[in-house]
């Protein structure tokens, strides 16, 4: 098990001398969707490569800055700049900024990612509600990092992903007429993308999208006694689904074109949480 206290004291410290305020609602920004960050009141960033041991971000769409921000009088945490695994970090790493969140006595956790489709009534463009998670693929790094029983002795894998928050959210999409997709999403590790062979193994075991984050991420905020849930723009067909070549550049232009979507979405689901 891995002392993240020990690990990241000096991270944490930095951290605390900083924040205007504890947040209420942490939001990680995905591919693409960095620009909502932007889209509410900013009280205080803070560049992430200031603070000590805080890994840089190196994926096109993801800056490296702490958003202190408020909306509709609720105090957030936006998470500019997501670490993946792929990146080469260790999955201790990767998990940092939700642990920095829960430190900072933040309760609820909005996990975002581009993904790419593997149901086949999913369309690009689609925004989809996780209504569960595949982290097979990271079991030995999560056990590494919670301990051999650690979520469930904490939490017992109850409301994971949270069905309070999940029903918020469908409740934003229905009021902002906005049509919400649910499923299962189902990391791999990366860096390349599925194979097509890969690709009809994750929809025969049930998988509905799939991408190269948020899973240990929601894990580990259960363990840390948050709610989490998680939001996923359909960028793009998975391997083998479609005749385009898979690509960042097309994740990048698809996000850009449903932001307006996803903006209202988790705007309107910011104040029902």
């Amino acid at each position: 098990m891995i002392n993240m206290n020990a690990k990241y004291r000096s991270t944490l410290e930095a951290v605390s001398k900083l924040i205007p305020f504890e947040p209420e609602i942490c939001i990680v920004l995905g591919s693409g969707l960095g620009d909502f960050a932007d889209k509410v009141e900013t009280v205080k960033s803070i560049p992430t490569s200031s603070l000590p041991e805080y890994p840089k971000s190196t994926v096109q769409g993801h800056q490296g800055f702490l958003h202190f921000a408020e909306y509709k009088k609720k105090k957030i945490l936006i998470v500019q700049g997501r670490i993946h695994f792929y990146e080469g970090y260790s999955i201790s790493q990767c998990v940092l900024p939700v642990f920095l969140a829960s430190k900072l006595n933040c309760k609820n956790i909005l996990l975002t990612n581009a993904a790419g489709g593997v149901n086949p009534i999913f369309h690009p463009g689609d925004l989809m509600l996780a209504s569960s998670f595949n982290g097979v693929n990271l079991k030995k790094e999560i056990t590494e990092l919670i301990g051999l029983t650690g979520l469930n002795e904490r939490n017992g894998f109850i409301d994971f992903p949270s069905s309070e928050m999940g029903k918020k959210i469908k409740t934003a999409a229905l009021e902002e007429k906005i049509e919400l997709r649910e499923g299962v999403y189902w990391i791999t590790k990366g860096p390349s993308y599925e194979t097509p062979a890969e690709i009809r193994m994750v929809r025969r075991y049930g998988g509905d999208a799939v991408g190269m984050s948020t899973v240990h991420e929601s894990y580990y905020a259960s363990y840390m006694g948050m709610k989490a849930a998680s939001i996923s723009c359909i960028t793009n067909y998975a391997a083998g689904l479609s005749d385009q070549k898979l690509s960042h550049a097309e994740v990048m232009e698809t996000a850009e074109k449903v932001k307006m979507n996803f903006e209202r979405l988790v705007k309107k689901s910011i104040e029902l949480f």
